[in-house]
């Protein structure tokens, strides 16, 4: 009798003490749980291997990855109904040990043990970083892990971004926007250059210059002398490919260089675009002292930078499992109060702070239908895991930035000299109309 399911569900729903919201269907073809329902597919008892000795959001990630677990449905609705009894669960050792006290509890994990069949755990799927967090944000660590998230081919990122080739949060019109997702990267870079002020001639360092998108729009369009530094070679020679293409070799040098090894200053302008997530806590001064140097007096920072809601005790604040693993090793995401302050530690003065939230979850949406809709190249170039981990990181991530569960900020900061004039307009941004209550 094909009842898998059945079973499984039960089980489930006894160790969470809440019915399932998703439906399952199980490896021998029966289902079980809400009949309107997406779909949770437990294609293998590998599945239920993984999410025992890996409770929680690492388990269910390396059986995604895998390919163990599928949807059947809106990937976006599984995973809103599977925020919270996953990831929005706040169980900490002492809720743990009083439900192992439990013998019904323990009855059920027995019970999935023997379905999930031998004792054994899979070995986690080849596109995961695990090491010790430890000696952190060397030089050499930092290069490592950009190297895994932005080596992954210039030709996958090309389906994920399209033509603008920008890996950061578009700037959308409004209302909602109807327009292209080239037009409004157009428009964040813009925006950028506009908070610079940036005018002919002066000379502008884009740390974390991508595939050269900033850099290019500032030389083109605002006649800037640009240096754009990366530890990503993929992305430099990408860039420098396209700068040659746009005529623009006499005004963008790419360099595949650290940002504590640049030491050509001063610049008029700084821009950060989507890199000091990178940095992590106990590098940030020192990012934001060699920026604040980096600057002539009167030049301007641009930092756009997500950040996480603060938490009542920061010091329990743990790095998000499957990013760690799977997306950005080593990245960080601090309270945008923390980043403000350290800013201002360096030196800078802060001028100006605009959340660009709402603008993050349309420009992931885009970028997921973007990875569907090219999703079968995109697995011949960079294989069926890796594509998985990219959807899923990105759905998962617009619906943070929709629920408020993290944020994306840009920071216009000044190396005010000492007369105090710092540059800045007396009404530096307009406010449109109030919008709809």
């Amino acid at each position: 009798m094909a009842d898998a399911a059945l079973r499984l569900t039960g089980i489930l729903e006894q160790l969470l003490g809440a019915p399932l919201p998703v439906r399952i269907r199980t490896w021998d073809g029966s289902q079980a749980g809400p009949p309107e329902a997406p779909v949770l597919v437990v294609r293998n008892r590998r599945a239920l291997r993984r999410l025992l000795f890996k409770p929680g959001e690492l388990g269910l990630a390396r059986a995604w990855v895998a390919g163990d677990l599928t949807i059947d449905g809106d990937l976006y609705t599984v995973l809103d109904l599977l925020a919270g009894i996953v990831w929005e669960r706040d169980e900490d050792a002492r809720t743990l040990a009083q439900s192992l006290r439990d013998p019904e509890f323990r009855s059920a994990v027995r019970r999935l043990f023997a379905m999930a069949g031998p004792p054994l755990p899979p070995a986690p799927p080849r596109e995961e970083v695990r090491r010790p967090r430890r000696g952190l944000h060397t030089k050499r660590s930092d290069k490592r892990a950009i190297s895994h998230h932005y080596d992954v081919g210039n030709e996958f990122y090309e389906i994920v971004l399209g033509p603008s080739m920008v890996y950061s949060c578009a700037y959308w019109p409004a209302p909602p926007p109807e327009g292209t997702l080239e037009q409004a990267q157009h428009d964040k870079l813009e925006l950028v250059a506009r908070k610079l002020a940036l005018r002919p001639g002066q000379r502008l360092l884009d740390v974390g210059c991508g595939w050269g998108s900033m850099a290019i729009h500032a030389a083109r369009e605002h006649g800037v002398n640009v240096v754009g530094i990366t530890l990503s070679q993929e992305q430099a020679a990408y860039a420098r490919k396209r700068i040659a293409e746009e005529g623009l070799t006499d005004r963008v040098e790419i360099r595949v260089q650290d940002y504590r090894d640049v030491a050509d200053g001063p610049y008029d302008a700084i821009s950060s675009i989507g890199m000091a997530e990178h940095v992590g806590s106990e590098r940030y001064l020192e990012y934001a002292t060699v920026l604040h140097r980096l600057l002539s007096p009167g030049g301007r920072l641009l930092n756009h930078q997500i950040a996480r809601r603060p938490q009542r005790d920061e010091s329990s604040y743990q790095v998000d499992e499957f990013i760690d693993a799977y997306v950005f090793p080593d990245g960080e995401l601090a309270p945008l109060g923390t980043t403000v302050s350290l800013l201002e530690r360096a030196g800078f003065e802060v001028r100006d702070v605009e959340s660009i939230r709402e603008h993050y979850a349309l420009t992931l949406r885009r970028w997921v239908a973007n990875l569907e809709s090219g999703q079968a190249r995109a697995t011949a170039l960079a294989g069926p895991g890796r594509t998985r981990v990219w959807l899923l990181y990105m759905a998962a991530s617009a619906l943070a930035f929709e629920r408020n569960r993290i944020g994306v900020n840009q920071v216009v900061a000044v190396r005010t000299p000492e007369s105090g004039a710092s540059g800045v307009p007396l009404r530096a941004r307009v406010w449109g109309a109030p919008g709809p209550s």
